[in-house]
């Protein structure tokens, strides 16, 4: 199975956690590609047969600059070939700015209902003021969500 990781860090500790998920997942058998700064076009031509998206958030709420091309790009165009895959999403944040806290996944969430794509998981939120090793914490969640995947496409 094919899995398409979206990254979407500030400071680099959600593409820390995207390669680690890179990482763990190629371990149990997927094929999994990071995508950073990519376009839609890049994504669709992987062909993926799922979505991982591993999102910080930054400022009042919003969601990184090397992500918001692509978001904007899915969200204007709303592919059909997107329709039906399944996904997941990693939300790193902070629970110190109270309801911003995760609003990066959160807005990742969304545009995933809008794709018509099916999440095997509830969002796994990391918070900063509680982990100093995200990419390890994410490990259960990731195994579960494989497993999950694996369920789901045979």
């Amino acid at each position: 199975m094919k899995i398409a990781i979206l990254s979407g860090s500030v400071f680099g500790t959600a593409e820390e956690v995207a390669r680690h998920a890179l990482d763990r997942l190629e371990s149990k058998g997927f094929t999994a590609q990071l995508f950073r700064r990519s376009s839609m076009n890049e994504v669709m031509a992987f062909e993926p047969q799922a979505l991982l998206a591993v999102c910080s958030t930054t400022g009042l709420g919003e969601l990184p600059d090397d992500i918001q091309p692509l978001y904007h790009e899915l969200r204007d165009a709303l592919p059909q070939s997107f329709r039906g895959l399944l996904g997941a999403i990693i939300a790193l944040g902070d629970s110190a700015y109270g309801d911003t806290f995760c609003a990066g996944g959160e807005q990742m969430h969304e545009l995933f209902a809008e794709l018509g794509v099916s999440e095997v998981s509830e969002m796994l939120r990391l918070d900063a003021s509680e982990t100093v090793t995200p990419e390890n914490d994410a490990e259960p969640w990731l195994d579960s969500t494989a497993e999950h995947l694996k369920a789901r496409l045979g």
